[in-house]
C-alpha cells in the first residue's frame, strides 16, 4: 500500500492541491481555484522513444509499458495508475501527459532512463525498474 500511497500524493500534487499563485492553497482572493489548462501534446517521434519501448519491472510489483508511438501505462495489481503519453524532455528524461495535456515542465509523473538503457527511475515516487527482455 506504500506505493499507492505515494500515487494519490503525487496526484494531489498533479491536480493542483496547495501552492500555486493567487492566495493560499492555490486560491484567488474569493477562495475558487483557478481554471488549470495544459498545453497540447507535442509530436513525439518513434525514434525520441524508442529506447523506452517495452515493459519495466519494479520491485513493489508494478510496472511501466511503452508503446512505439509513445504512449504508456502504469500498472499495479490489474489497476491503472497512469494512462498517457510520453514526451521527451532531452537527454535521457521523459515527463508523462496529465489528463491529455502537457504539463511543459518536469513533473513527478516522469521517468529518467539510466545510462546503459536498461533501468529507469519513476520520479513519483524515486524507484528504479528494470526492462524485461522479450
Amino acid at each position: 500500500m506504500t506505493a499507492l500511497a505515494g500515487c494519490a500524493a503525487a496526484a494531489l500534487v498533479l491536480t493542483g492541491c496547495g501552492g500555486g499563485e493567487g492566495g493560499h492553497g492555490g486560491t484567488d482572493a474569493a477562495g475558487s481555484a483557478p481554471p488549470t489548462t495544459m498545453a497540447p501534446l507535442p509530436e513525439v517521434s518513434p525514434a525520441a522513444v524508442k529506447p523506452l519501448v517495452g515493459r519495466w519491472v519494479g520491485k513493489a510489483e508494478d510496472y511501466f509499458r511503452f508503446t512505439a508511438d509513445g504512449k504508456g501505462v502504469w500498472m499495479k495489481g490489474g489497476h491503472e495508475l497512469w494512462k498517457g503519453s510520453v514526451i521527451p524532455e532531452g537527454g535521457r528524461e521523459y515527463r508523462f501527459s496529465w489528463e491529455g495535456g502537457d504539463p511543459k515542465t518536469a513533473s513527478y509523473w516522469g521517468v529518467t532512463l539510466g545510462e546503459k538503457g536498461d533501468e529507469l527511475t519513476f520520479a513519483g515516487t524515486n524507484q528504479t525498474y528494470t526492462k524485461v527482455k522479450g
